[in-house]
């Protein structure tokens, strides 16, 4: 009998299939004869018996614009008899998410899920960072607005972000003569009792913000994504362009740093970002970027993340 892998992702008809790698993860274990099921987060459950299941589509995937999948018949998916479970959903990391994986941790390892659920949940991408200060640019956590104002002193150019927001959203650059800070923090504030995360802008971003997939600790590839002219982010959700790119001396030596860390958590996909010598994010919830470094030097991180996880098994 194949192996079975359940997806919980976001909804598989609006994937762009050139660049999500979800999709392409599904690719993989397709061509490796693995059975396919997804399944949306909110069709998740768990009932006073500690019985976890999914409402899933049992699905066939193919590398076709406007016919890439399949569904068979839904079916009530007891998740405790899978192999492997992805949680691939995007963030926001919410307590909605949290609350996947409190829920996912009961599977977890009887049940594999990638990444671990526990560790991700202990993870958060701008928070796992700070344990490793000495690879950061200086960095503030906080919610107080004299401390703030305080750091913007200090540095003067500063980069204010949501402390768990995703792809670029709510990122803001406040040069030394920009009058917006206030404003900004009321903004926020309003919006969320979280803190804000405030970092030193790094002009090194003009030349790109690096994006390393590692891959059970180990670096596999990257991408470098450049800034769109009159834009401070990097994302490709806001217009940065992705280029070819190697790994430096500086940037192997974080990996190293970082890996064994990552394995000892069981964060098998993991994709870090680098803006000149710093340590800005580990993104350990829905990481990206496999196929653009298929696309530019060949190398299928999908097949090692599948080697990864198969050889866990």
């Amino acid at each position: 009998m194949s192996r079975v892998v359940a997806v919980q992702m976001d909804p598989i008809e609006s994937v762009n299939i050139d660049g999500d790698s979800s999709f392409a993860l599904m690719v993989e274990a397709q061509a490796r004869g693995w059975t396919l099921y997804h399944y949306l987060v909110r069709h998740l459950s768990m009932n006073g018996k500690e019985r976890i299941y999914a409402k899933a589509h049992p699905v066939k995937v193919r590398r076709e614009k406007g016919n890439h999948f399949t569904f068979g018949a839904p079916e009530v998916l007891d998740l405790a008899k899978v192999d492997v479970i992805l949680m691939r959903q995007d963030p926001p990391f919410d307590m909605g998410y949290i609350t996947a994986t409190h829920i996912l941790e009961h599977l977890h390892p009887k049940t594999l899920v990638v990444n671990d659920p526990a560790h991700v949940r202990n993870a958060p991408e701008k928070l796992f960072v700070t344990h490793f200060p000495h690879l950061m640019p200086p960095t503030l956590i906080t919610a107080d607005p004299a401390e703030i104002a305080e750091f913007r002193r200090e540095h003067r150019d500063i980069i204010v972000k949501p402390l768990f927001g995703n792809g670029g959203a709510g990122v803001f650059r406040l040069k030394p003569d920009d009058e917006n800070l206030t404003a900004l923090i009321e903004m926020f504030t309003q919006k969320s009792r979280e803190p804000l995360m405030i970092q030193r802008y790094e002009p090194a971003v003009r030349a790109g913000d690096k994006r390393i997939i590692l891959v059970d600790g180990k670096a596999e590839g990257a991408i470098n994504r450049v800034p769109a002219a009159g834009e401070a982010r990097a994302n490709m959700h806001v217009g940065g362009v992705a280029t070819r790119t190697t790994l430096t001396k500086r940037e192997q030596e974080i990996c190293e740093t970082i890996g064994p860390e990552l394995k000892k958590r069981g964060q098998i996909f993991v994709g870090i970002d680098v803006i000149g010598d710093y340590l800005t994010e580990i993104n350990v919830t829905s990481p990206t970027g496999i196929l653009e470094v298929k696309r530019f030097d060949g190398t299928d991180i999908a097949k090692s993340i599948w080697d990864a996880i198969e050889k866990k098994l």
